[in-house]
């Protein structure tokens, strides 16, 4: 965790050692293909900022489609490993929230539910403001994050399974009241015992994220389930939005 005032866990080596899983879906190729087309399109002929790049999942592909991407991230390992495959890609160091890059950008998104990973509204609203500070006039801010699975709740209880495998236990544990909720994850080592691995995050409604936006001065442009651009519904269990910063 953070202790500068910026709440977010702080990924170690041993995350970065086993983030870039191939067979995780978040890295098939049609998701990441589908991904960088959406963001693409949206960066235009500009430059485009992630922030928590992380090992470069989508940074890498969105550069290979002749964007120029820079990056903000908070673990130092994480950003190694992308410095390790590429150096093309500049990553500054620091949290999404009050980090800042030189210049301006088209583009500024989030991906794969990271805006949890900062644990107060206060610092979510301090993200979109960060955001809102490094677009031109015109420029998107994109934010892909999952919604509440809280209709999976049965009364009185506070926890949903989301990965019962041989190697893997993944549950989530949610308090109401704070929305703070912790993803907590067994992993089994070779030798039969397991590791537990934590993670901290905030969950956030859709509608929460539009008033942060408006907090910083965006304004909603559009809302889908997926970057395939499928409807959103509320039967959806994520989604893709887009904010836009006034050009007047």
């Amino acid at each position: 965790m953070r202790t500068d005032g910026v709440p977010s866990d702080l990924w170690t080596e041993m995350q970065a050692e086993g983030y870039d899983n191939p067979d995780s879906p978040m890295f098939a190729p049609e998701l990441l293909d589908n991904t960088t087309s959406f963001l693409s399109h949206l960066a235009a002929d500009g430059r485009a900022l992630e922030f928590a790049i992380g090992t470069g999942r989508v940074a890498l592909p969105l550069h290979a489609r002749g964007v120029e991407v820079s990056g903000i991230e908070y673990s130092e390992a994480m950003a190694t490993r992308l410095r390790q495959k590429t150096t093309e890609i500049p990553v500054v160091i620091g949290d999404m929230a009050t980090t800042r890059v030189e210049g301006e950008f088209t583009l500024v998104y989030l991906v794969f539910n990271t805006i949890g990973n900062l644990f107060t509204q206060d610092a979510q609203v301090e993200c979109f403001r960060n955001a809102a500070r490094h677009l031109v006039p015109g420029g998107r801010f994109v934010v892909e994050v999952g919604v509440p699975a809280l209709r999976r709740l049965p009364p009185g209880q506070q926890a949903i399974p989301f990965d019962v495998s041989v190697d893997h236990l993944g549950f989530d544990t949610y308090d109401l009241v704070t929305q703070r909720a912790i993803s907590h994850h067994y992993l089994r080592k070779e030798d039969g015992s397991y590791r537990y691995m934590p993670h901290n995050f905030r969950y956030v409604w859709p509608s929460e994220l539009d008033l942060m936006a408006r907090l910083a001065d965006l304004e909603f442009e559009v809302r889908f389930a997926d970057w395939q651009k499928q409807p959103f519904s509320g039967e959806s269990t994520s989604h893709v939005s887009v904010w836009r910063r006034p050009t007047t």
